[in-house]
């Protein structure tokens, strides 16, 4: 009755199906989103039409940084406590960039202090 078991050779799914999952709906840095909308509404340009997007690409939360099918989906996500957070954290203090993260880690420019007189 024992054995091997049937699906020990089968390797397929060697890989999380959550984890390429993940990747595929990669969104933006929070100092990307921050950039994006500190810049006026004249300039930001209309959404054009793509038809690999939800909803041909027309409703999107800039915040949050997605895409959603219609309109009603999108207002309810408005409402949505994930994107209330989003939003405090859009309008606090500005994220963290790589620059501050180089400083941090002793990688950025060097700080040799003020220049003194040269004689």
């Amino acid at each position: 009755m024992g054995g091997k078991c049937p699906h020990r050779s089968v390797r397929k799914r060697r890989y999380s199906h959550k984890t390429h999952r993940r990747s595929k709906f990669e969104v933006k840095g929070d100092d990307i989103v921050y950039n994006d909308l500190l810049k006026p509404d004249e300039n930001r340009k209309p959404l054009p039409l793509d038809e690999d997007l939800p909803g041909m690409g027309q409703y999107y939360c800039l915040h949050c940084d997605r895409y959603f099918s219609n309109v009603a989906v999108r207002d309810e996500h408005f409402k949505s406590k994930r994107h209330k957070k989003r939003l405090k954290i859009m309008l606090g203090p500005a994220p963290h960039t790589q620059l501050d993260a180089e400083l941090a880690a002793g990688m950025g420019m060097p700080d040799n202090g003020p220049k003194l007189m040269s004689m």
